[in-house]
């Protein structure tokens, strides 16, 4: 992602608006096209996406919070930064593919490993049939990681989505230690809330044996709500 200032200069808009710009759509502000920190026009590949950046836009006080504009800092990463480096970007998701979280079964108790296969199982089971990425379960903090057939399949998904998705797709596995429900997430196959559930579910046993902390439970929202605006970004797109 790019490194963003979390507050910018004060509001120097007033008006907000989206306008098709060829094969693409711009954010307008009073007319005139919104700026990435590297001078690119602000446009997105669809009217649908253009319009949540500009509702963040819209959103703003007196002074641009860009903390609080996390899709536009995903689209200006999409711009500036991913178009120069999508082999990199391709190969990051693949890596979470390589040492993906759905693979790694615990040691014990039986009752977090029996919860683990139950929501992980699954969805190894999509990536070999939707994916073409046949993953092994192993056990243990040690791991080779899965096979290089598994992780260059994985790339060579990533690197046929555009510059949108594809910064997406690795905002998603970073978030979620998973390609695999990266790639659920962008294809429609999980929402946000599934996704992330199956992201968490040690952390959900260890709540249900020691109860739940205030201040995980406050960073579990958080991630939550990062979850759940990758999937308003994947559907805009």
């Amino acid at each position: 992602m790019s490194s963003i200032a979390a507050t910018g200069p004060k509001r120097f808009y007033t008006s907000v608006a989206v306008a098709a710009q060829g094969d693409s759509h711009g954010v307008l502000l009073d007319g005139r096209a919104a700026k990435t920190p590297n001078g690119a026009s602000l446009q997105a590949p669809t009217g649908a996406l253009a319009q949540l950046l500009a509702e963040e836009w819209e959103a703003q006080g007196a002074t641009i919070a860009f903390a609080a504009m996390p899709l536009t800092r995903l689209a200006f990463t999409s711009i500036d930064r991913t178009p120069g480096e999508r082999g990199s970007v391709a190969a990051d998701v693949a890596r979470h593919v390589r040492h993906d979280l759905l693979c790694h079964v615990a040691e014990g108790p039986a009752r977090l490993i029996a919860l683990q296969e139950e929501a992980w199982a699954p969805w190894r089971a999509w990536a070999q049939s939707s994916l073409g990425v046949d993953l092994s379960p192993v056990s243990g903090l040690l791991s080779a990681g899965q096979s290089p057939e598994a992780v260059h399949a994985a790339a060579a998904l990533a690197a046929m989505e555009n510059d949108f998705a594809l910064t997406g797709l690795a905002a998603a596995a970073a978030l979620l230690g998973s390609g695999v429900l990266a790639f659920a997430l962008r294809r429609g196959a999980a929402d946000a809330d599934t996704v992330f559930e199956a992201s968490r579910v040690e952390e959900a046993f260890q709540e249900t044996v020691w109860g739940v902390d205030a201040e995980a439970a406050a960073r579990a929202r958080m991630l939550r709500l990062e979850a759940q605006r990758l999937e308003a970004w994947f559907r805009a797109l």
